[in-house]
């Protein structure tokens, strides 16, 4: 306990929830990549936070910049308690990179604030294939597990501030 704050009340949530109902939207460009990143979101759904496989959506997209569409959607929808939104855009020669990591990671950003439900970024923007390959489960983690972890936390933690 740290000094001054034995009386403040502090809200902190695990990952376990297992009733919860989870959506998980996924752009098939760079597929090949995005692969890794759903087995490792799946795999700490289901676990790591004891989420039933029935209780799981996985809704495919063309690519990240239409994921915030779909995002919004399931999430006010009002059958999911968070979305998982999964990606990757990797830089190339022009300005286009910009364009669709800015308005993916804006429109999903949007779509968490409009929906009052937890949008989890797990949309990889990378300088090159290499660095997104060692982000979806290879040296630096799967970014898909910890996105689909911190969906379940901001559950939990929404479920202990409105309690």
């Amino acid at each position: 306990m740290n000094p001054g704050r034995e009386n403040m009340n502090i809200i902190k949530a695990n990952v376990a929830a297992p009733d919860a109902r989870v959506a998980i939207t996924i752009a098939r460009f760079n597929q090949f990549i995005n692969d890794s990143l759903l087995d490792g979101a799946v795999d700490a759904l289901t676990r790591i936070g004891q989420v039933k496989d029935d209780n799981i959506t996985v809704v495919w997209v063309p690519g990240a910049y239409e994921l915030p569409l779909a995002t919004e959607a399931l999430a006010k929808s009002g059958k999911y308690d968070a979305v998982v939104a999964l990606g990757t855009v990797i830089r190339g020669g022009t300005a286009h990179f910009e364009y669709v990591a800015g308005g993916a990671s804006n429109g999903l950003a949007s779509a968490a604030q409009d929906s009052g439900v937890p949008v989890a970024f797990g949309v990889l923007t990378t300088e090159s294939i290499e660095q997104a390959i060692e982000r979806a489960g290879t040296k630096a983690g799967n970014k898909g597990a910890e996105a689909a972890l911190t969906a379940l936390e901001m559950i939990n933690v929404l479920k202990a501030i409105k309690a």
